[in-house]
C-alpha cells in the first residue's frame, strides 16, 4: 500500500511542526509530511533576494514531488518568528507572495497553500 505524502514549507521553529503535520494529516489524509526548514522562510520566498536559499528550497520541494509523489505543498509562517520578525498581516503578505512563487515553478502539483500559526498553535489556512 502506497503511503501519501504532503511538503510543508516552514520555519525551523520547533513550536510549530506538530500542528502544521496535524493539519495537513487531517485535510488532505496524508500520512507523512515532508518538512522543508529555514527561519522565516516565507520572507526568503517572498523577497526573493537570497537566490541560493530559494533554489535549495525548490531542490528539497522536487525531491518531495519526485520521490515521495507530493500533491500539496504548504508554505507556512507563525507567530513569532526569529526568521521573520513582522506582525503577521505583513507575515501573511509573505505567504500570499510565496504562494505565487512556488506556483511560478509550474510543478506537478495539485494544490499550494498558506498557512498561518498563531500564538495559541492554531492553524489556519489562508489560501
Amino acid at each position: 500500500m502506497n503511503k501519501i505524502f504532503g511538503t510543508a514549507i516552514k520555519c525551523m521553529d520547533g513550536r510549530t511542526h506538530l500542528p502544521v503535520i496535524e493539519y495537513l494529516k487531517s485535510k488532505y489524509n496524508i500520512d507523512y509530511v515532508d518538512l522543508i526548514t529555514e527561519p522565516g522562510p516565507n520572507k526568503i520566498l517572498a523577497e526573493g533576494a537570497d537566490s541560493a536559499r530559494i533554489k535549495s528550497i525548490l531542490e528539497k520541494v522536487s525531491i518531495s514531488i519526485e520521490k515521495h509523489g507530493s500533491k500539496v505543498v504548504a508554505a507556512c509562517g507563525h507567530f513569532d518568528c526569529a526568521g521573520n520578525p513582522l506582525n503577521e498581516q505583513d507575515q501573511k503578505m509573505h505567504l500570499l507572495k510565496s504562494v505565487e512563487r512556488i506556483k511560478s515553478w509550474n510543478l506537478p502539483l495539485d494544490e499550494v497553500i498558506c498557512l498561518w500559526i498563531d500564538e495559541n498553535l492554531k492553524v489556519c489556512q489562508v489560501i
